[in-house]
């Protein structure tokens, strides 16, 4: 499980990273609400701890917006206020759960296993990003009336890519979610890229409306429009 924590208070955001790790939880710390955000919105997260006051964007206006762009990911609410109208607000705004600090790591640790055994909605079975369709039933892809023949690797890579569309998706991410490799290495970059290179060629070269875009340096995003 990979949580986001958007915390500013050094010392906090490290023990809450040293303890999740120690957990087994995959960890990654933004210090700022504009990193935070970004995080949010070009990766893909189990979890998203969320401290309130921040610099640069605050926290309810990081909630607000993944809400409004129809974000399920659950997030957890850290702050110091502890008032009932600001747990209301915090609530009201989108988050699934609100502790206030200070708080012990045990409870953090329940909550965050409460929030994570409430699952998430039922996956589509049938994904759509412009005239790109796939069914994850008959594993059938098509490109307006053109079917395409994708190998097994190939349709978990595109799958994968389309439940993640619009964010950017590391090679790390893939290494982990689709290969099932918890170590990254080198040749198996390699591999990744062949396959993404490949899926090009069937999903985007013969095309005008390009969708597979690589984003150097970072990763590999599904989308219409150029970044």
């Amino acid at each position: 499980m990979h949580i986001l924590v958007i915390e500013d208070e050094p010392k906090v955001a490290q023990a809450i990273h040293k303890g999740l790790e120690s957990e087994n939880y995959q960890v990654t710390v933004a210090s700022t609400g504009e990193e935070g955000y970004f995080l949010a919105t070009t990766r893909a997260f189990d979890l998203i701890l969320l401290d309130l006051l921040l610099p640069g964007r605050s926290g309810l206006a990081i909630l607000a917006a993944l809400r409004k762009q129809k974000c399920q990911t659950p997030v957890l609410i850290l702050t110091a206020r502890d008032a009932v109208e600001d747990r209301v607000l915090g609530l009201d705004t989108g988050a699934d759960d609100y502790v206030v600090k200070p708080f012990a790591f045990s409870e953090l640790l329940a909550r965050i296993r409460a929030l994570t055994r409430r699952g998430r909605p039922e996956q589509a079975l049938i994904l759509r990003l412009s005239d790109l369709e796939i069914d994850c039933v008959t594993r059938k892809v098509r490109r307006g009336k053109q079917e395409i023949d994708l190998t097994a690797k190939e349709f978990e890579l595109l799958e994968y890519m389309l439940r993640h569309q619009g964010h950017i998706v590391s090679r790390e991410m893939l290494a982990r979610d689709v290969w099932k490799v918890t170590s990254r290495a080198t040749p198996l970059d390699n591999v990744i890229d062949v396959h993404i290179a490949r899926l090009r060629q069937k999903v985007d070269a013969p095309f005008k409306k390009k969708l597979l875009k690589t984003i150097r340096g970072v990763g590999f995003v599904l989308k219409e429009k150029d970044i």
